[in-house]
Order: C-alpha cells, then sequence, then structure tokens
C-alpha cells in the first residue's frame, strides 16, 4: 500500500470515476486502474465495485478512503515541518473563485503578496458552479473560495477544511430615484411587487428571490435572469428591473445605483476558503490564506458604506 494509491482511491470516491480521477491527476485511465488493482491485492474485502459502466468504491472502499485521507494529512505535516523548518516556499499555490470573488478580490490579494518575501507563486482561475460543486473543486486547486446561503446545507466534513472568509448580506439594488430609496431598509413586501433581474435556478439570488415570494406571499415577476452582478447593476440602473447584488464583491459596478438592506429573511451568504487538509500545512498556503484574509477584510470594511450611497 502506497500514498500515491490512497490518494487515487480517495480521488474516486470524491469524484466518482476512473475518467475524471485520471483527469484530475493528469494521468491515464489505465494507470489509475492498474494502481487501484494492486492496492486491491492488499485486502480481502473488496475496495470497488461496478455500477453499470462506472466504478465505485465499495463501503469498505469509504472506510480505506477515510483512513487514507488521514494519512496523507501526516505525510503532508510532515513535509510541511521540513518546509517550515528551511523557510523555503512550497512553489505553486492554484486558487479558484466565483465570479463575484475572483473580481473583487484577486487584485487585492496580488497586492497583498506583491510586499511579502518570497511569496508564492499565483495561478489563479475563476469557476461559476453550484453550491454543491464547489467542494469538488479542492481535487484541482489548492484553494477555493466558495459561497453558500446561511441557511443551506453545511459543506461537508470528510477531508475538507473550511475557513470562514466572511458573512455577506446581499441587498436590494434599486436604480437612484426609485421611490423605494427612499427607506433605510426593505422588506419582501416592498419589493415582491417589482419588475426583477436575477440569477439562473440554483445561486443565490434566485433562492432567495423565492424566499422573497414566499414571505409576501405572492408572485415575483422575473424580466431577465443574468449570473453576473456587474450586467445585473447595468440593469438595474436604467430603471428597467430590480435586482440584488452582493455588499462586499460587487466590485465598482454601482454607478447609478442605491442598496438597501432587506429584512425579513436571511439574505446573508458565507464566503468560505475550501480545501483539503494535507495543503493547509504548505507554507505557501497558508501566506495565501492570510494575504486573502487582509484582502477580505479591505472589502468588509468599503462595502459596509454601499448601503449608504
Amino acid at each position: 500500500m502506497e500514498i500515491h494509491q490512497l490518494e487515487i482511491l480517495r480521488e474516486l470516491g470524491t469524484l466518482g470515476s476512473v475518467t475524471a480521477v485520471a483527469d484530475s491527476l493528469r494521468v491515464t485511465p489505465s494507470a489509475v486502474s492498474q494502481q487501484l488493482t494492486s492496492l486491491q491485492r492488499g485486502f480481502r474485502a473488496p475496495l470497488t465495485r461496478r455500477d453499470g459502466r462506472t466504478l465505485v468504491l465499495t463501503e469498505a472502499g469509504h472506510a480505506l478512503a477515510r483512513a487514507g485521507a488521514e494519512v496523507i494529512e501526516a505525510m503532508a505535516a510532515a513535509a510541511g515541518a521540513v518546509a517550515a523548518f528551511e523557510q523555503e516556499p512550497s512553489g505553486v499555490v492554484k486558487v479558484s473563485g466565483f465570479h463575484s470573488a475572483s473580481q473583487a478580490i484577486f487584485g487585492g490579494l496580488l497586492s497583498e503578496l506583491r510586499g511579502v518575501a518570497a511569496a508564492p507563486d499565483l495561478r489563479l482561475s475563476d469557476e461559476d458552479v453550484s453550491q454543491d460543486e464547489f467542494p469538488l473543486l479542492t481535487a484541482s486547486y489548492d484553494l477555493v473560495i466558495a459561497h453558500r446561503l446561511e441557511h443551506s446545507p453545511p459543506w461537508p466534513t470528510a477531508g475538507l477544511r473550511v475557513i470562514r472568509l466572511a458573512q455577506e448580506p446581499l441587498d436590494i439594488a434599486l436604480p437612484t430615484g426609485h421611490p423605494l430609496a427612499d427607506r433605510d431598509r426593505l422588506t419582501p413586501a416592498d419589493v415582491a411587487g417589482e419588475a426583477w433581474v436575477t440569477s439562473r435556478s440554483g445561486y443565490s439570488p434566485d433562492d432567495l428571490l423565492g424566499a422573497i415570494a414566499a414571505v409576501a406571499d405572492r408572485p415575483v415577476n422575473v424580466v431577465h435572469r443574468i449570473n453576473d452582478y456587474g450586467s445585473v447593476a447595468a440593469i438595474v440602473a436604467t430603471g428597467d428591473a430590480v435586482g440584488m447584488v452582493p455588499r462586499y464583491t460587487v466590485g465598482s459596478a454601482l454607478q447609478g445605483l442605491v442598496l438597501r438592506p432587506l429584512t425579513g429573511v436571511n439574505a446573508t451568504r458565507a464566503i468560505d476558503l475550501l480545501t483539503r487538509p494535507e495543503t493547509l500545512h504548505r507554507r505557501s498556503v497558508q501566506v495565501t490564506v492570510d494575504a486573502l484574509r487582509t484582502a477580505m477584510g479591505r472589502l468588509v470594511r468599503a462595502g459596509e458604506a454601499k448601503v449608504s450611497l
């Protein structure tokens, strides 16, 4: 039994197919199958089984994958201890962020690291996925900036570490001069009768709009469905519809808009960092996490002024 075999077993449990594991590890499906066969020789209980044309883990396989994750973390801790002792960076750090977060925070992250001696070599990317897909991205990235509504199911705990960056309200965005802009805060009954621009189904704004309709006890009129907050802000500014935008990560797209807090529903999302446990033992990742916290803190302080615009 070898570390890389345990890593393959864990990835099969996470990603669900030999092909996906091979793509993630940049090897051939045949190489993945060979390593799983070699690992199986050390155990009497079957570790995998066929589900149609897909190879999946058995209960014994899941048990070994969970135990193997602890072994992988321990080995990473040992390697991290040596790296910290030698005071050497661990190299490239791959960071993924959902669209609005990446637009708002990546620049600040790079600025924070510019003054750090032997700063990590960042590789940045954005991923526009639904909430349940964020944990899967930790197979491809060292750090994943993810979001979920506070009342939604929590992140899985097995093989995942969660670092809270911020709790971000989603505010009602109104065009300048809208009659509701004179109010300090708004209720679902105030806004349910408006024409709306919201996200596609499965994303936070649309989930919240469903809650607004339920609390107001009336259907809402969705005119536009757009996931990009910059485009949402541009539409709201014309007066064609109202929308919801995140208070801290909407960026600089607020010209011609006012933001007002929503009461009566929990319109707050958690912005979290998701990562594998062993990844946090790398010094370069720790430095990147500290820089992300600092950059997000700046966004939070700046964003609190937006609701008074």
